[in-house]
């Protein structure tokens, strides 16, 4: 069995178990696929046909305002999952554009191909029902620590929930995560902590 699977396999495993035949069926609905550091997986205003399972690399998604700055939602790393959710489940073109950090390696999943696991093997709704709800908890945690926390907050914030990638993800990626300008980040950083 290839790494990629493997990955995956013990992924679902935390959530529901699968005798052989399921494991087969449900490795056969993913396509590998390979990407080039800022190769785009999405575009903005692309229909999402899918999601991506991240097993080496890491992706982001993110929205550019009118003024040409990124605003950056998620930073997948190896063994998270990464979509435009409302463009997915609504059929409607994408408000995210996602691509990958650094070279990076995915398995695919189309939304049909979704629709015939849970139809074939219902446990995965509870298992991507599990995933969905925890997704929801990390977004409501960040939308209050961007009410909230300081900038210096967001970014101990940051580095906790990503922690494989804080030393090395450009800084102007960190600074668009925590919502903040690169220059002010940079600052922060250089700045004794006991100053305000």
């Amino acid at each position: 069995m290839e790494k990629h699977h493997e990955l995956l396999l013990q992924h679902v495993q935390r959530n529901i178990s699968l005798d052989p035949g399921e494991e087969t069926f449900f490795l056969g609905l993913f396509q590998l696929k390979k990407l080039k550091a800022r190769q785009f997986l999405y575009y903005e205003g692309e229909l999402h046909k899918g999601q991506a399972f991240v097993t080496s690399g890491c992706l982001r998604s993110y929205a550019t305002d009118q003024n040409g700055f990124e605003h950056i939602l998620q930073f997948a790393p190896k063994g998270w999952w990464i979509t435009d959710m409302q463009s997915l489940t609504g059929q409607q073109p994408g408000k995210l554009s996602i691509d990958a950090v650094e070279a990076s390696e995915l398995l695919f999943i189309s939304r049909a191909d979704m629709e015939l696991l849970y139809e074939r093997i219902p446990r995965f709704e509870r298992h991507f029902r599990l995933l969905l709800e925890r997704s929801l908890i990390t977004y409501q945690n960040r939308l209050l620590d961007n009410l909230s926390l300081t900038a210096r907050e967001r970014y101990a914030s940051f580095c906790r929930r990503y922690p494989s990638l804080i030393q090395s993800l450009p800084q102007k990626q960190v600074a668009a995560y925590i919502g903040v300008t690169p220059e002010f980040l940079s600052k922060m950083l250089n700045q004794p902590r006991h100053q305000k």
